[in-house]
């Protein structure tokens, strides 16, 4: 099936209009014209392309936020406005002692203070982490001391909860910032307060000369082998984020955009941050949950034109019923682009039916930076289908080859690993402090993206799945090994296999399969138990389901196979079972 593109009337041409020409003249030097550099060729600043260069090309009056509050509030801030309060951060992280390259950690949700935390923490050259404010203790601590944290920025209550209980464990943390609950007149013992550094910090600030390849960004991802990757990268990401907002997302300057994305993933700061601003947008942040009438309401009264969502949301505005998104006016959205995991082709189909427009799907992942393949404005749709590759981006099908090597597959249809050649201005410089497992995504001049893919004879990529284990729950990444690892600290469970179970909502949920200590029987109050221990130290990484397995299955050299787990509870073919545990020889 295909979805021939219709441009809106009235609607702003499409940055992209010949996707074959755009590829053939592409080159990421041309494109690196387009961005201004540090006065006086001291290098480059994702900051200073986010916020200062248009600030002095005249632009400081432009809303570069519209901030909506849950409880009705509505703030504009300026490109002007965040240009000084980011100066501001930048000075407090400088009278603290914070040098370039420290680590600066958030924990918060969508609120304006955590904007001006991030783009001032990277025009003072230190890296910036954002973590899910979702998160429980147990994954906030281990990332906290994989990047060995110097400054967390967070809310009195996020602390409360979150914080407090483990702050004795992280050696390196040595400041906690907290946006302070302005009914309580003191905040928490061992932490400052926000507004107290802001209001004696000065909004002048000179950025250092910046090398492009200065690290500015660190986001954690799962694997299977259990331990969370931070895969951190420059500041030159701010190319793929320009170039891939204008042309995958078709960002106009001036446009009113929407990313609903959480700041604390990958998206919140490629496309929540750097991306939109870097092309001088407005964009809306709403502080609040996800609620249907409210987003068809801020679609409608912002006159939002480009829109940035999850398959999960989209999902749940199609359960809601279409009548819904028909009683508003939404003529002013021109793009939607779906990002996170696979859309399904249904939800595709939906959005043409019902908003006079697809969904755009696109790929990408935390250790590209940016978006690599694409459905574009002005290019047809194939429902399920990812798109075509950047231009810029070379992407290919590989196969191991009889003598060893990566070998790329020219016909359509054939099934193999999604790679790409790494010459992209955000591809990750590297895990943090894990240097092995960066070198093995690179394999004969390729990066590895660990997904399997086809490509069609018109040169659309359509995922197939993942070639590990790693569960995509709700547009987020999450490490078996590292649910497992939290289940098994109840003093009943003895062994534990974590799978992802579709779920016709979020996509894929966390299912674990338990085994017993002795002594123990399972029960309806055991199960309703080890669901709210997981959730208290996991928070949304935690199983959803938990079933009891008298004996999981198992390799001969003793690993689980979750594999096996996940054909069963679905009533698939179980495969290839000689390695199983206690199988005949």
């Amino acid at each position: 099936m295909r979805i021939a593109k219709r441009l809106p009337e009235g609607q702003a041409a499409p940055n992209l209009s010949d996707y074959d020409a755009e590829r053939a003249s592409f080159s990421w030097e041309a494109a690196r014209d387009a961005l201004d550099g540090l006065p006086g060729g001291r290098g480059l600043n994702l900051a200073y392309e986010a916020l200062g260069r248009h600030v002095a090309a005249g632009h400081g009056e432009q809303a570069a936020i519209i901030w909506l509050g849950k409880k009705g509030e509505r703030v504009e801030i300026s490109y002007g406005e965040l240009d000084a309060l980011t100066n501001r951060f930048a000075n407090v992280l400088a009278g603290l002692g914070v040098q370039p390259g420290d680590r600066v950690y958030s924990l918060a949700g969508r609120i304006p203070e955590l904007y001006a935390c991030a783009l001032g923490t990277l025009k003072h050259r230190a890296v910036f982490c954002p973590l899910f404010s979702a998160f429980g203790p147990e994954p906030i601590l281990e990332r906290l001391n994989l990047g060995e944290a110097k400054v967390l920025f967070t809310t009195e209550r996020l602390y409360k909860r979150r914080i407090a209980g483990i702050r004795e464990r992280i050696p390196t943390l040595e400041h906690v910032i907290i946006v302070a609950d302005p009914k309580r007149p003191k905040h928490p013992e061992g932490t400052v307060e926000w507004a107290d550094l802001m209001e004696s910090a000065s909004d002048d600030y000179a950025i250092a000369e910046t090398d492009p390849e200065t690290p500015s960004l660190l986001h954690f991802t799962s694997g299977t082998t259990g331990t969370p990757k931070g895969a951190y990268h420059a500041h030159q990401a701010v190319l793929t984020h320009f170039v891939t907002g204008r042309l995958a997302l078709d960002m106009h300057p001036g446009d009113i955009y929407w990313c609903t994305a959480d700041p604390g993933w990958v998206t919140g700061t490629s496309y929540g941050i750097s991306a939109p601003l870097s092309n001088r947008v407005t964009m809306i942040i709403d502080e609040a949950e996800f609620d249907p009438k409210r987003w068809y309401q801020i679609l409608e009264e912002e006159k939002v034109q480009v829109w940035y969502t999850a398959p999960t949301a989209i999902r749940m505005l199609m359960k809601a019923g279409a009548e819904l998104a028909q009683s508003r006016d939404l003529s002013a959205l021109r793009f939607m682009g779906s990002v996170g995991e696979p859309l399904n082709p249904q939800a595709v189909v939906w959005g043409q039916e019902v908003f006079g427009m697809p969904f755009h799907d696109n790929w990408w992942q935390t250790e590209t930076g940016g978006i690599m393949i694409a459905n574009y404005a002005a290019m047809d749709v194939k429902p399920g289908s990812m798109g075509r590759p950047m231009p810029g981006v070379t992407a290919a099908i590989l196969r191991e080859g009889d003598d060893g090597h990566l070998h790329e597959i020219h016909d359509p249809e054939e099934d193999g690993e999604l790679a790409l050649r790494p010459d992209w201005p955000s591809v990750f410089r590297g895990y943090w402090n894990n240097q092995e497992r960066y070198d093995a995504c690179f394999r004969d001049g390729w990066y590895l993206s660990g997904d399997l893919a086809r490509r069609d004879e018109d040169g659309y990529y359509w995922f197939v799945g993942r070639a590990d284990d790693v569960i995509k729950s709700a547009g987020h990444l999450i490490g078996p090994f590292e649910v497992e690892s939290v289940v098994m600290r109840h003093p009943a469970v003895a062994e534990v296999g974590v799978i992802g179970k579709p779920d016709p909502v979020a996509g894929t949920i966390i299912k674990a399969f338990v085994s017993l200590q002795p002594g123990h029987e399972w029960s309806d109050a055991l199960q309703k138990e080890l669901l709210g221990f997981s959730r208290k130290s996991l928070g949304t990484a935690a199983p959803r389901e938990i079933d009891y397995c008298e004996s999981l299955p198992k390799t001969r050299s003793g690993k689980i196979m979750r594999r096996l787990l996940k054909a069963r509870e679905l009533g698939l073919p179980e495969g290839d079972t000689s390695t199983l545990e206690g199988a005949d020889s």
